[in-house]
């Protein structure tokens, strides 16, 4: 978070009138996206009458007499972290997006977030061939949330050779880009195949058939008719195949991308959900709401299963209604920006590869809920919004 606010300031101060038009261009329509997060966990923190807080700062005024006032969220503190961790999302999102105007600081930012999944997925598999199947659940989910973003960075990697070889320029080079590519992808898909949850697998291919459909679109020069025809048919086919999905689970939709889970647990969150009201019970307090409904003897706090309960018990209906359209709106802009674009397209297919990556996959499990998902995936989306703009409008 320090580090955001420090490349916030300095991008802010060193930023030229044509980056802050660039910026401006770049989230024109969308800035309500950018801040709607903040402004929705921020809601939560202030203070208001305990006919509309949560319960649990009824039963405070009660026991300790009180100031009359409480707060939408159960655990102030949690929240408070969560409404800096959107914050810093935002700057960096925002950083990103100055800074991915050039096409050679944008190429270098690829390069870093390609490197950095593939030495975490080196990693991971370094770690299981040593330990084995005692690698702890959480751990995999946070490698292959991170592996099935490396997945969509390195398949732009490999674009980005192969269009440098069509132009001859430094075909040497442009070979040796494109295996480190390949290689990228073949270490990330590894590890999103060995995950446990094949719901991430089918998240991480619904990515890859978005990036290579951008691609195709592209190559063959299609009429904007015929774009929009393939469009619809391939939304028609993803929505076919997560209802398929879903059809194959029960319970509350929230559970059914979720691995299969123990009835104990399965009945706490039944009811943790069920209880949920419309504006949650606090941004990041869902350990702490958790305990409320364990049992005696548990032996451990319970833990989020995805990232859409998280998001949902702690911001309620309005929060993931929320969330849902900011990344619909997100995806809509950065496949029509790579649909526009022309050697760049790779840029903007490859966030929008990631963030439907993301949005199945905060369904199927809690890997988005680390802060180190969460800052990789808001600088990958400013990334693809940055070249998202043709520089020759300016």
């Amino acid at each position: 978070m320090a580090a955001a606010g420090v490349c916030l300031l300095a991008a802010s101060m060193d930023a030229s009138k044509a980056d802050r038009e660039h910026f401006l261009r770049t989230t024109a329509k969308l800035r309500w996206a950018l801040i709607a997060i903040p402004l929705c966990i921020g809601a939560q923190l202030i203070p208001i009458g305990l006919a509309m807080a949560h319960p649990i700062w009824t039963t405070t005024y009660d026991a300790l007499q009180g100031i009359p006032f409480g707060y939408v969220t159960a655990d102030f503190s949690r929240t408070l972290g969560a409404f800096f961790l959107a914050l810093a999302s935002v700057a960096l999102l925002g950083v990103t997006i100055v800074l991915g105007r050039d096409r050679r600081r944008a190429e270098v930012i690829l390069f870093v977030l390609c490197g950095l999944t593939t030495l975490v997925a080196m990693l991971k598999i370094i770690d299981y061939r040593l330990h084995g199947e005692s690698i702890g659940p959480d751990s995999w989910d946070f490698a292959t949330s991170l592996s099935g973003l490396g997945v969509a960075l390195n398949l732009a990697v490999i674009q980005l050779a192969a269009e440098r070889a069509e132009t001859r320029h430094a075909i040497i080079r442009s070979v040796a880009v494109g295996l480190l590519g390949l290689a990228g992808l073949l270490i990330n898909g590894a590890v999103v195949m060995a995950d446990s949850n094949a719901n991430g697998t089918v998240a991480c291919a619904l990515g890859i058939a978005l990036f290579l459909l951008i691609l195709a679109i592209r190559r063959l020069d299609l009429s904007m008719l015929a774009t929009t025809a393939i469009a619809v048919a391939a939304a028609v086919g993803a929505a076919l195949v997560l209802t398929w999905i879903f059809e194959k689970g029960s319970g509350s939709p929230l559970l059914r991308l979720l691995p299969i889970q123990p009835d104990e647990t399965r009945a706490v969150l039944d009811r943790l959900i069920a209880d949920t009201r419309w504006f949650g019970a606090g941004a990041g307090a869902f350990q702490s709401i958790g305990r409320i409904y364990q049992p005696g003897d548990a032996t451990g706090p319970l833990a989020a299963p995805s990232a859409a309960i998280a998001l949902f018990v702690g911001t309620g209906w309005i929060g993931l209604a929320l969330a849902v359209a900011i990344a619909l709106s997100l995806l809509t802009r950065l496949v029509s920006g790579a649909l526009r674009r022309g050697r760049d397209s790779f840029f903007p297919a490859a966030a929008a590869a990631c963030l439907s990556f993301g949005i199945v996959q905060g369904f199927a499990g809690p890997g988005l809920l680390r802060t180190g998902a969460i800052i990789c995936l808001a600088v990958i989306v400013g990334l693809g919004l940055s070249q998202s703009v043709s520089q020759a409008a300016r």
